[in-house]
Parts: C-alpha cells; sequence; structure tokens
C-alpha cells in the first residue's frame, strides 16, 4: 500500500475473491471485477461484469416455497484472455509453475496491472504483463493490453480471447439455491475480420445487452462461434527478447441506454470508431485526473491511502456518468452479488460525501427514489396507510425486494427474514433530501421533487403513528430498527417491535422539517402541491402533533432501544466470546444452537446511536426537547456506554458510527472505531463478505468522518458550521468541496488552526460558522482561523 496504488505481491488462491473485489474497475455505468482473464468463474475465481440498474427476476423453490428474487445481472464475461504452448494445457497461476506474480492497482489513473512469469519447462519462461481499464471517459468502453515475453529461447505461443456467455449468477455461495441463469438468447457474430460481437436478453426483464470485441495483434486473427462464446485467436511467435503485445477493445451497449437505436449496432459502431489504445488510455487518465482534483483529500500516512482506495471504489460506482441512469446506491456497490445488487439505506452513507462534491450524482440518486415514488403510495394503501411506504429493499421499479427467507450458513437453515419492516428508509430518504437542497442550494429540487417526497414520507409517518390514552403520546409499532438482530418479541407470533427511538425521533424530524418547507414554498407551488396532493391544514396540524408526542422509551437513565428493551436477558459476552472469538455475527450463533438474539440486550450495530451520527449534539439536543425530553450530555454519554458494551459490530457500518460518535464525545476509544471502518474491507473483518462485494457505504462513510464528522461540517442555514474534534491520530488533514456554485473549496484544519481558501470565481461570499465567531469569505479570499481548545 502507497499513496496512489494498491499491491499484491504473490499468487494467493485463498485471497483470490478479496482482490478480485478490491481490484475491481468501473466508470459508473458498469464495472468488472479483478479477475485474471485466463482464469474462468469456479471456486477460486469469480469474473463478474455488472451494469448499473440491470436487474432481472426469476423464482426458486426454496424450503419447499416458492421465492422470488430480483438480482443485479452478471453480464456476458468480456475479460477471457488465455494462453498456451501450442497443443498444450491453457496456463493460469492453478494449473502451472508460477515464478513471479505481483498485481498493481493505479488509482490515479485507473488501472489495474499484473505482471505473471510462468516456468513452462525445458528453461521456457513465459512473462505476461497486462493493463487493464474500465473507461471513465466513455461509459461504454473497457480495454486489456496483454504483452507476451518469452524469457530465453521460447517459440510459438496460441492465444484465444472470447466473449463468453455462459455465465451465471453464482458469486454467493449460500444464493446458490436459487435460480441464477439469467441470461438467454445468446447470439454471436462477426462483423469484420478483428471484431466480434455477442448478444443476449434477460429471461424476464427483457433488456438486450450486447457486446463487441476488437482484437489487435502482430499476427493474424481467426474467428470461430461456439455454443454462448464469440471466440478469436492468434499464433504468436516470440522470439528471444522480443514482446508481442495483443489489445483487447470492448464496447457494451444495453436496450436501456439513451440517444441509440439498437444496443448491437451501437456496440458494434463504438467499437470499430475507437482509437488506439494508446490514445483511449490518455483520455481515461485525463477523466481520472479531473475527479481527483474534484474529490482532492490530503490525510497523511495508511489512511490516507486508505482513504484514497475508498474514494476510488466510491467514484467506480457513482461517477458523474450514473447522473445519466435511473439507478440507486447498491450497497455492494457494482463488484459483486451479495445483496443481489439491491439498493438499501446505505446512501444515507454515501450522499453526505457525494453532496460536497459530486451534486449532479446525488441529484440522479434522489431522482431513483422520486420515481418510484408511486409505487411506494401503493405499498403503503395496501397495508391500509396514507403517504409512502419506501421498500427497505429496492431494484429496478422500487417494489419490496427483501427476502422471505434468510440462509444461516452455520446452522444450514432457512430463517425467516423480517427486514421489510424497517420503515425508517423513508427517513432517510427524507434526511438526504434536506442534506442535498442545504449543500447544494438547489432550490428547484427542494420546492419541487423533493417537497412530493418529504410531504408523502411525513403522510406516512403521521398515518403510522397511534395515539396511546394511558401514555399520553403517539406510538410507531411492528418495526425494526437499524439494529436488525432485533426483530420481534421474545416468544412473539408475530415480527415487529414497538416504538424504536431511532424510527420515532427520525420520524418527529422528518414531520417538523417537511412542515418548514411547506411555510417557506413560493405561494403559487404550494398551492399546486396542495391540490396534487389532497393536503389540507386540519393535516399538517396533526404532524405538528406527531412531531411532538411521539414516544421515547427510557429505561436506567438511557434512551432504550424500543419499548421493552430494558426487560431483555442480559447477554454473557464474555462466554460468547471465549467459545466463538469472533461473535459479530451473533444472530447466527444464536439461531444454531436453538435460541434468538431477540431475547438479549445486544445489537448487531448502531440504532440508538445513530441519532448521534446523523445529528450534531445540538440539533439532537433540540430534538427531544420538541419531544418533551432534555437529553443532557450526562444523559447521552450513558446511553452511548450502554449501547457500547452491548454491540457486536455485525456490520462494517458498525465501527464508522460508532468511531464518528465518539469523536464527538472526544473519547480515546474513538480512533479504534474508526481504524476498524477504514480496515473493514480491506482486512475482510467480515470474514469472507467482502470477496462477495465491497461495502460502499461504509468506504463512503469513511470519507464523510474526514469531511464533515470530524470537522464538524454542517451545512446548515445558508452557511458552513464547523466545530473541529481534535483527534490527536488525525490532527492534519485537508480536502476540497463544493458549496453553493463555488468549486474547489479548500479546507485544511492543523493543529488549533483552520484555514478556508474561496476559488477566485464564484457567485457569492461564504458565512463561516465557528461556535465561537463567525466569518465571511469573499471569492479570491482565504481565511486562517484560531480554533478553540
Amino acid at each position: 500500500m502507497t499513496g496512489w496504488t494498491w499491491e499484491y505481491e504473490g499468487y494467493d488462491a485463498a485471497e483470490a475473491r478479496l482482490r478480485e473485489s478490491l481490484c475491481t474497475l468501473g466508470n459508473g455505468y458498469f464495472a468488472t471485477r479483478g479477475a485474471l482473464p485466463e482464469c474462468t468463474a469456479d471456486e477460486v475465481h469469480y469474473p463478474g461484469t455488472y451494469k448499473a440498474g440491470c436487474y432481472d427476476r426469476l423464482t426458486s423453490e426454496v424450503a419447499g416455497r416458492q421465492v422470488e428474487n430480483e438480482d443485479l445481472v452478471n453480464l456476458p464475461n468480456w475479460l477471457p484472455l488465455r494462453f498456451r504452448l501450442p497443443g498444450g494445457t491453457w496456463l493460469t497461476p492453478d494449473t502451472a509453475t508460477v515464478l513471479d506474480h505481483h498485481e498493481t492497482l493505479r488509482m490515479a489513473s485507473g488501472l489495474l496491472e499484473r505482471l505473471t512469469r510462468y516456468d513452462l519447462g525445458d528453461g521456457r519462461v513465459l512473462r505476461v504483463r497486462q493493463e487493464r481499464l474500465v473507461h471513465m471517459a466513455d461509459p461504454h468502453l473497457a480495454a486489456l493490453r496483454t504483452e507476451f515475453t518469452g524469457e530465453q529461447h521460447f517459440g510459438a505461443l496460441e492465444v484465444e480471447a472470447a466473449l463468453d456467455g455462459d455465465v451465471t449468477n453464482a458469486g454467493v455461495t449460500r444464493y446458490r439455491d436459487l435460480d441464477g441463469r439469467h441470461l438467454t438468447h445468446v447470439h454471436s457474430g462477426s462483423s469484420a475480420p478483428d471484431t466480434v460481437w455477442l448478444s443476449c436478453r434477460t429471461r424476464t426483464s427483457d433488456i438486450l445487452i450486447a457486446f463487441a470485441s476488437r482484437l489487435l495483434s502482430e499476427a493474424p486473427t481467426a474467428i470461430r462461434r461456439e455454443d454462448r462464446r464469440a471466440v478469436q485467436s492468434t499464433r504468436l511467435h516470440l522470439a528471444p527478447g522480443h514482446t508481442a503485445t495483443v489489445d483487447k477493445i470492448v464496447a457494451l451497449h444495453t436496450s436501456r441506454d439513451p440517444a441509440i437505436s439498437d444496443p448491437l449496432h451501437a456496440a458494434v459502431d463504438r467499437v470499430d470508431r475507437v482509437p488506439a489504445y494508446d490514445e483511449l488510455l490518455e483520455s481515461h487518465r485525463t477523466a481520472w485526473g479531473q475527479l481527483w482534483r474534484r474529490g482532492e483529500l490530503d490525510v497523511p500516512g495508511e489512511a490516507g491511502s486508505i482513504l484514497r482506495l475508498h474514494l476510488f471504489h466510491v467514484l467506480q460506482t457513482l461517477s458523474p456518468h450514473t447522473a445519466d441512469l435511473d439507478v440507486g446506491v447498491p450497497a455492494r456497490g457494482l463488484h459483486g452479488e451479495a445483496y443481489r445488487g439491491h439498493v438499501f439505506w446505505d446512501e444515507l452513507f454515501v450522499l453526505p460525501y457525494l453532496n460536497l462534491h459530486f451534486p449532479e450524482v446525488s441529484h440522479a440518486l434522489l431522482h431513483y427514489r422520486h420515481r418510484r415514488l408511486g409505487r411506494a403510495l401503493n405499498a403503503a394503501r395496501d397495508v391500509g396507510r396514507r403517504g409512502a411506504m419506501f421498500p427497505w429493499q429496492s431494484g429496478s421499479d422500487g417494489r419490496e425486494e427483501a427476502q422471505q427467507l434468510h440462509l444461516n450458513p452455520r446452522s444450514g437453515r432457512w430463517v425467516p427474514d423480517h427486514s421489510h419492516l424497517q420503515h425508517h428508509v423513508g427517513s432517510a430518504i427524507a434526511y438526504n433530501v434536506w442534506q442535498y437542497c442545504e449543500a447544494s442550494g438547489d432550490t428547484e429540487f427542494l420546492h419541487t421533487k423533493g417537497a412530493e417526497l418529504l410531504l408523502q414520507i411525513s403522510r406516512f409517518w403521521a398515518d403510522a403513528a397511534a395515539w396511546d390514552p394511558l401514555l399520553g403520546r403517539h406510538r410507531i409499532k411492528g418495526v425494526v430498527g437499524p439494529d436488525e438482530y432485533h426483530d420481534a418479541y421474545p416468544d412473539a407470533a408475530e415480527p415487529g417491535l414497538d416504538d424504536n427511538a431511532y424510527t420515532n425521533v427520525t420520524a418527529a424530524w422528518v414531520l417538523a422539517h417537511t412542515l418548514d418547507v411547506l411555510r417557506d414554498l413560493p405561494e403559487p407551488r404550494r398551492r399546486e402541491l396542495d391540490e396534487r396532493t389532497g393536503l389540507d391544514g386540519s393535516e399538517l396540524e396533526k404532524w405538528e402533533e406527531v412531531s411532538r408526542t411521539l414516544h421515547v422509551p427510557f429505561h436506567d437513565g438511557v434512551i432504550s432501544q424500543f419499548e421493552g428493551y430494558g426487560k431483555l436477558a442480559e447477554l454473557d459476552w464474555q462466554d460468547y466470546r471465549r467459545r466463538y472469538d469472533d461473535i459479530r455475527r451473533l444472530d447466527r450463533i444464536l439461531e444454531a444452537e436453538g435460541d434468538s438474539v431477540n431475547r438479549y440486550r445486544a445489537s448487531k450495530q448502531a440504532d440508538v446511536l445513530m441519532l448521534g451520527y446523523l445529528f450534531a449534539p445540538a440539533e439532537l439536543q433540540g430534538l427531544f426537547r420538541r419531544l418533551g425530553h432534555e437529553l443532557d450530555e450526562a444523559t447521552w454519554r450513558l446511553t452511548v456506554d450502554h449501547y457500547l458494551h452491548r454491540t457486536s459490530h455485525g456490520s462494517t457500518l458498525s465501527g464508522l458510527v460508532h468511531g464518528w460518535v465518539l469523536a464527538r464525545e472526544r473519547r480515546a476509544e474513538a480512533w479504534t472505531f474508526c481504524q476498524e471502518a477504514l480496515r473493514g474491507d480491506i482486512a475482510d473483518i467480515q470474514g469472507g463478505t467482502t470477496g462477495e462485494g465491497i461495502h460502499l457505504g461504509a468506504m463512503a462513510g469513511t470519507l464523510d468522518l474526514v469531511q464533515r464528522g470530524l470537522p464538524g461540517l454542517e451545512t446548515r442555514g445558508g452557511a458552513l458550521r464547523l466545530d473541529p474534534v481534535p483527534l490527536p491520530e488525525l490532527s492534519s488533514y485537508g480536502f476540497t468541496l463544493r458549496y453553493h456554485g463555488h468549486w474547489g473549496v479548500r479546507l485544511r484544519l492543523e493543529r488549533g488552526l483552520l484555514e478556508i481558501a474561496v476559488p477566485a470565481s464564484g457567485p457569492a461570499p461564504i458565512d463561516v460558522r465557528l461556535p465561537d465567531r463567525t466569518a465571511r469569505l469573499h471569492p479570491g479570499e482565504t481565511g486562517r482561523l484560531p480554533l478553540m481548545e
């Protein structure tokens, strides 16, 4: 690991899947895992390629039930390029003797390099160097350059390249009981002596997918068609000291692309017109350079290198090309098939970073939600509610994609999945609407689509809240909170919990902020909205009342995760750690023992503490005052301590949230959790999950930790508000951001000093507010503001 490269020395089959995830290349339109081109999908390797938003739905029989699942489709494999001595076996690191193997991910230029030396016997050594890119300037292109060198005497080498349509979704072991064959009508052909194509359709969504590939070699190229494959081959002569180069350039189009009539024609035309590899590489590097300038991050040491890797993967999943697509935030990126490529609430951890660098991408991701507002309205109506009930897992059309069953690999049993009761996803969407508009100044979106989203989410919460005359409070029952371990009361016949504190407090926040937005709407727009939605004054009065009377349970002087939490049994944490060592997935351990985590005060990840992640201390205290509670520092500190000792951290988001919250508490333990968040994927701390796809929310969240968490940065009330947290382990860092039309605002924090430079071009001055002072910086000015100890 260096500042701009990520390197692996030596070949290790046991680490192949992890490397392939972390060496994925993408451009926001599609991505390809970092598998070696000569290797096929097996128990070691998995060369998946995924197009953003390309889903397909199949039905499988699982545990005697018909289960329907929608998957992000594994597309035809464009990578295959294999080689051998004439008449010999194809060479791979798993079947031949490897003398040296080195892989380098060059983040500055978006390139994956590999260098392998194969010992072929009789003094023959084959040196293979490859360079791969998924083009960041033209999102439909990818390329692979392979250089073959025969050390000492060598002779002939057979090389075969292919487009392979004989692929399935089989990258996650626990999903293999499900039907994963999504591609049908696979056809192949050629359009020129050096160009082949392959087309297919998805089985139920009927998306037409087309690849075209050009193979450029110093030797003649032959073409043949096989079942579900298009193959090109060439025979190289490797004279001593001579390097033979083979370039494979690929174009991808689907029927969902704008401004084309036929994907196959578009792919063939694109690859035929593509410039030579060197010119393609130059424009690719230029595009990456522009992205790095917009996302500039200056953090010293190992943390800075890891943060750069995280930003690299965020940009490969959600680049400016994403702004042209109808897609959401896939929780595991475009890096694998875990979670089936679905969209959860992870955008809550992703958009705050994008808002301040790539607001056009945030805008598109919020449009994804707005386009599915009708489906959310129907979902609420189907359960007898008003407003919009967004799904916990979303895919192509916004219906609920959460599983009915999930497999516990520890017990081998399929158990009910009640995660669809996590209705707090609606609050996450509302929060992102508000954060985006505050950071970007996009009043047009706030007054139109944003206001509609806020209104319908508020309407759902107000309707879901039932008055309890005994408590004198409104209550929201039958939900599951962010913890996810607890989905029912012990031995209850029905799933769901009452008055999850996070759910109720965020619902109150949504209601209050929606009322503010509606009050500030221009009168003509407000009239339109009232007419379209049937909103009237009595409904707003109820929202005001509910936003002040939602029940927040307490026990033993701390905020309860949900009503009745304080009556649960304490878990013998020491005993379970002694017996199992890694207890992150405590739910699976207990289920395999015939027990249930529902019986214990044990959380998978932050739940109540998520409130400290979303809201600055003053804002959180204000929320609780609105709800009739005084949340003083002592109560919050006790609450943090309580859950800190009862969380197994079974999610990569857990370390991130705890590090953020503890940093605000100025605690020594904060950096330990920050490090866990940083290393979550590179160290695969979840035990094999990273090989199924990176954790995008955690990666983006670590970037936001430096951008907003440690500086205490808020974009609120038309100003940049900062309240920096001094962490000894990270006392000097800097970054740029885009704020209210200002491109490239630079912030740098040194011990005791905040420096802010506003570029010379810009529409208006920026107000900066610290706890003890306010400054106004005009375009072209640099402010150096001493910080309170």
